[in-house]
């Protein structure tokens, strides 16, 4: 539907023309000369693309190896919502993090488009295998980078199309400048290098579409009261697509109402004044007024219906602010990592940034500088002579600040208060403003612009040394995490995960110094008092470590982990009551909690309460199908009270469900050798012989021939398909595990049961060679050495 001119709903007669329209036509015949000086080459728009398209793939190329590291673990690791099994409609019905939107602990972030992509990645690979989803993280950041050319040929030259609709790039050097800055800014490694950066990468991509679909609504016309409502509402689309991948797609309504006004209807803040005040009543500007607010008012409508939709599921309200210092100082920082972004980390947090508390903080500055400068660049963007300054820096500051207010915790409040990724979209702000800056320079002499040159060329080698060097950092936790130590030494988060890695790489001592200064730097983590609680419980300093878990529980009385971790260090205690007790706690703050029904049940078994045991493993592997250890308790348990048929019965459900565990095939296997000893056995087959006449052929028969003639006489023999089916687990144990010796031990008690005394001999000498030191196995293996003896006696 194309809305045009009289008759159409606009009040635009023929002929006649607003300020708007003349500054258009201006446009239009007058060649803008912005970058004519600027010392970088001009190259055609596809060429200008793919070298832009190249220099971002140079930047961020090397991270296509790379590990999943530090919130990939939560979002793509552990989110059931990628795996096939899961269906698709959970993904619309839970966060980013992959729990339901209802749950108390949900974060709100709603990205089910985002959560799509990595579904697909993990089908397309067949698992999670990292260098796939980090090939798509790369290979957007390209693309993004190529399209930001035409977004800042439009804002730096002027919206311009020829007689055919084509866009005209009116400023060619410096919106190739811009893009180029833009495609190398090392700010943007966490959102490329980082697989979750993905949801910044998709909502730019689509906030890209949405502002160009904006601006292609005004592609056939020449004067701003004309335009497209197909693409108004394609851009309203794209917008909400640009919502559903990330919560900052919103802002794109905003960058294009400041579109509207400065680049389409060339306003300047006189002009509005008389207009709003009603000191300006000619028709010519209230037939302006209908083309601009019919458009916002569509724009905002729309944007309203997201909001409201989007206000729902998050369910949060406004914060109130106690630091509004504080949050300045922040919003300062976040702007010097586009200035110099040499000082970056993965996590700010937790005593990174400390506070200012008073008005002697020399950090105070910061906030100064902070607002002299927009109020500055603000100023001269609105009341500057030249229309075109006023587009270029209203333009920027337009797209520095409104993709950025979503993180400004002024609307709601964001778990974080500086994070490279949210300024994504904020540094295209930074590059037109800059681009802009390099302008205006090269205008001032020879001397200054071959120094402008050269500083360029110096600027963009340096960043696309600091990208490359900053996305290996990326590329695993370990390095990713020590890199933050000169950068954020006080941030007690840091200390963690440098801490966790350690212990997860079994650098134990190593962690545990780390895990120890996160608590000094910050006395309230719990997550470090529990992760230091557990290394000290497996070193068996567990005084210390009942002190750690008891004021992490205190600390923060729903912290349903601690609790368990505290039940497992009271159980080694012997502290029986105080150990239920914890588990369950733990049970109340997380209703489905399969480790801890373990615990509790190994609590029960310790106290020989058998049937509350087994209760308990039941609830672990009901919550919990994969649940191998609550399994294999189940089996020994069963096994040990003598319920040898009820232990066959759940040996065999857990081996549908687990068919590669090998410790419930050991227990399995040992479970059916006992269901017919190896007497019950010769006695079962002496009456078997009797009865066919084998009298003296039998004793020369082997046992595998013997087995056969029964089955082709269609006798079973249970107990012998019981050693079988028991022979067979057991070597299916070992080839998985072959270093075992309790299990070359079992499988020669086994065949001692069997009579296959060679086979046994054979198991109990590889068995001791393992572990010399094991009495059971010693202690079969003497009585197997004595029946052998005893045989070899009584042969003539």
């Amino acid at each position: 539907m194309e809305r045009a001119a009289k008759g159409r709903g606009y009040g635009l007669e023929k002929g006649r023309t607003t300020n708007c329209d003349q500054g258009l036509s201006m446009m239009l015949l007058s060649e803008w000369s912005l970058d004519s000086t600027l010392p970088i080459p001009q190259l055609p728009s596809p060429w200008a693309k793919a070298v832009v398209a190249a220099l971002a793939l140079l930047c961020f190329g090397t991270s296509y190896d790379g590990d999943f590291v530090f919130d990939d673990s939560e979002a793509i690791i552990n989110n059931k919502d990628l795996r096939p099994e899961t269906s698709l409609g959970h993904l619309w019905e839970h966060d980013f993090w992959g729990t339901n939107l209802i749950s108390n602990t949900s974060h709100k972030s709603y990205r089910p488009l985002t959560v799509l992509t990595f579904r697909l990645n993990y089908l397309v690979a067949g698992g999670l295998h990292p260098i796939g989803f980090h090939l798509i993280n790369i290979a957007l950041h390209s693309v993004i980078s190529a399209m930001m050319l035409d977004v800042f040929a439009v804002l730096l030259g002027g919206l311009v199309h020829d007689e055919k609709g084509k866009l005209l790039n009116k400023a060619p050097k410096a919106s190739f400048l811009a893009a180029v800055l833009f495609a190398v800014h090392p700010v943007h490694t966490e959102s490329v290098a980082g697989i979750v950066g993905r949801a910044d990468l998709l909502c730019a991509l689509f906030f890209l579409l949405s502002f160009i679909s904006y601006c292609k609504a005004f592609r056939k016309y020449d004067v701003p009261t004309e335009f497209s409502l197909h693409w108004i509402f394609a851009s309203l689309l794209l917008c909400a697509v640009a919502m559903l991948c990330k919560e900052q797609g919103i802002t794109v309504l905003g960058v294009n109402i400041v579109f509207d006004a400065l680049v389409v209807c060339k306003m300047d803040i006189l002009q509005l004044g008389e207009i709003l005040f009603g000191k300006d009543k000619s028709e010519r500007n209230l037939t302006w007024r209908r083309g601009f607010f019919t458009r916002i008012l569509l724009v905002l409508s729309g944007g309203t219906a997201l909001l409201y939709c989007r206000w729902r599921i998050m369910g949060t309200g406004p914060p109130v602010f106690t630091e509004t210092i504080n949050y300045n100082y922040y919003y300062s920082l976040n702007a010097w990592l586009l200035v110099c972004p040499w000082w970056l980390c993965f996590d700010w947090s937790m005593g990174c940034l400390p506070l200012i508390k008073s008005f002697d903080d020399f950090r105070i500055f910061a906030l100064f500088a902070l607002w002299f400068f927009l109020i500055g660049i603000s100023w001269q963007g609105l009341f500057s002579k030249n229309p075109e300054e006023r587009r270029i820096l209203g333009s920027g500051i337009t797209l520095m600040i409104i993709p950025f207010l979503p993180a400004s915790n002024i609307f709601f409040r964001v778990g974080f208060v500086i994070a490279e990724r949210v300024m994504y979209l904020s540094s295209t702000g930074y590059c037109i403003l800059l681009s802009y800056a390099m302008c205006v320079l090269s205008k001032k002499g020879r001397r200054i612009k071959n120094l402008l040159s050269a500083a360029l060329v110096g600027l963009v080698i340096l960043n696309i040394m600091q990208c490359i060097r900053r996305s290996d950092h990326w590329r695993s936790e370990e390095a990713l995490f020590t890199s933050a130590l000169s950068v954020c030494p006080y941030n007690a988060k840091v200390h963690y995960n440098v801490g966790k890695n350690l212990a997860d790489r079994g650098k134990v001592e190593s962690a545990i110094q780390y895990y120890r200064q996160a608590v000094r730097l910050h006395p309230k983590y719990v997550h470090a008092m529990n992760n230091l609680g557990n290394i000290l419980k497996e070193r068996k300093e567990l005084q210390e470590a009942e002190k750690l878990l008891s004021r992490a529980v205190a600390i923060q009385p729903d912290f349903a982990a601690a609790w368990m971790n505290l039940g497992i260090v009271q159980n080694s205690l012997k502290k029986f009551e105080e150990a239920e007790k914890s588990y369950w706690t733990a049970i109340k703050y997380r209703k489905r909690y399969p480790d801890c029904y373990y615990n509790l049940g190994r609590l029960y078994a310790d106290l020989h309460r058998n049937v509350d045991a087994l209760n308990a493993w039941q609830n672990a592997t009901h919550l919990k199908p994969n649940h191998g250890l609550a399994w294999n308790n189940l089996i020994i348990l069963l096994d040990n009270t003598g319920n040898l048929a009820k232990a066959e019965v759940v040996g065999k459900e857990a081996l549908k469900l687990l068919p590669n565990d090998h410790t419930i095939m050991f227990s399995f296997a040992n479970v059916l050798g006992k269901l017919k000893k190896y007497k019950e056995f010769f006695q079962e087959l002496n009456k078997q012989v009797r009865k066919f006449l084998w009298k003296g052929k039998a004793a020369s028969l082997s046992m595998e021939k013997l087995t056969q003639k029964f089955e082709q006489s269609g006798l079973q023999l249970p107990n012998l398909k019981n050693y079988k089916e028991s022979e067979s687990l057991f070597l299916k144990a070992l080839q998985i595990n072959p270093n075992i010796a309790s299990y070359h031990g079992n499988l020669a008690v086994l065949y001692h049961r069997w009579g296959r005394l060679d086979l046994a001999k054979e198991r109990y000498e590889i068995a001791m060679k393992l572990d010399s030191t094991s009495p059971g196995i010693a202690e079969n293996y003497s009585l197997l050495k004595k029946k052998l003896e005893q045989l070899k006696k009584s042969q003539p």
